[in-house]
């Protein structure tokens, strides 16, 4: 069976473990690269990770992009949102379509 599991801050994550997801309290993206390895070997099919902490584990979660599992999907730490997870979607976009039909170039 799949699981799902959050990857940041303590004061970011802790309301996810109230929802039943396992969470991974990470200071920083050497700790989470290592969280991220092996959490994606032991079935977890949806990660999330924190906007701050997924910018500075970029490259290696760019090894997952094209796997069916994990997803691993950016959220607002406690202080707000970076636009990642637009940015994302507006890729994704991109990729699909061959072309910006969802901002025209504006962001």
């Amino acid at each position: 069976m799949y699981k799902i599991g959050v990857i940041g801050d303590r004061e970011s994550i802790l309301g996810f473990k109230a929802v039943g997801f396992e969470v991974f309290q990470c200071a920083g993206g050497d700790e989470g690269k290592k969280i991220l390895k092996k959490m994606a070997k032991e079935d977890f099919a949806i990660i999330y990770v924190t906007e701050k902490l997924y910018v500075e584990m970029k490259k290696e979660i760019d090894e997952y992009t094209d796997l069916r599992v994990p997803a691993i999907i950016p959220v607002p730490n406690r202080e707000g949102t970076l636009g990642v997870g637009l940015s994302n979607v507006k890729q994704a976009v991109e990729r699909a379509v061959g072309a910006d039909i969802l901002f025209g170039g504006d962001r």
